[in-house]
């Protein structure tokens, strides 16, 4: 049986906390902070999917699909995208975690402001474009991990920090919104 490796690349993004704070809407006649359910900008995600397709041109990566993830977004909506560069369009979407640097991990404690890093042993994920090369053995979610290459200089040190892509089993399949995503080591 012939096997086939594809390679994508992973673009984080992340904005200002202001487009945070206007997720927020104050109700007048109760004085209750209620938050409105944050949804991604299409526009912006079509403008990171142009410069990801011409970034994996130029480096020779696969022209078919890439996944962008919205760092901005509440860990408890779908903020991993995969994206379909035939179609120009959203293939599917889902929930992704972040890092929990100092809290707890499997916990939900930073949902809407995770903290970034690429230091060794900060618990914190990484920004940057990734390239996922290599499968190997998981201990978490369906027992397989691929080894993430950090790109750039905000997640050079991604392979040394064992940060991987993988499943798992405490991330619900529906958003979770108002509460947030369980947080990982980093990955």
């Amino acid at each position: 049986m012939k096997r086939i490796f594809l390679f994508f690349t992973i673009f984080w993004m992340c904005s200002c906390s202001q487009e945070r704070k206007n997720n927020t809407i104050r109700a007048v006649e109760t004085s209750v902070v209620a938050e409105k359910k944050p949804e991604a900008d299409l526009s912006k995600l079509k403008l990171k999917a142009d410069e990801a397709l011409k970034f994996c041109a130029s480096k020779n990566l696969n022209k078919d699909f890439c996944i962008l993830i919205d760092m901005s977004l509440h860990s408890g909506v779908n903020r991993f995208f995969v994206w379909d560069f035939k179609n120009n369009k959203i293939a599917n979407k889902y929930l992704v975690g972040h890092g929990c640097g100092s809290n707890s991990w499997s916990k939900d404690d930073s949902k809407a402001n995770p903290g970034f890093s690429n230091e060794d042993g900060s618990h914190l994920s990484s920004l940057g474009k990734y390239k996922l090369e290599g499968r190997g053995y998981s201990d978490w979610g369906i027992n397989i991990k691929y080894l993430m290459h950090g790109l750039e200089e905000t997640n050079s040190n991604a392979l040394k920090r064992f940060i991987v892509f993988h499943s798992w089993n405490l991330m619900s399949d529906e958003e979770v919104f108002p509460k947030g995503s369980p947080e990982g080591w980093g990955c």
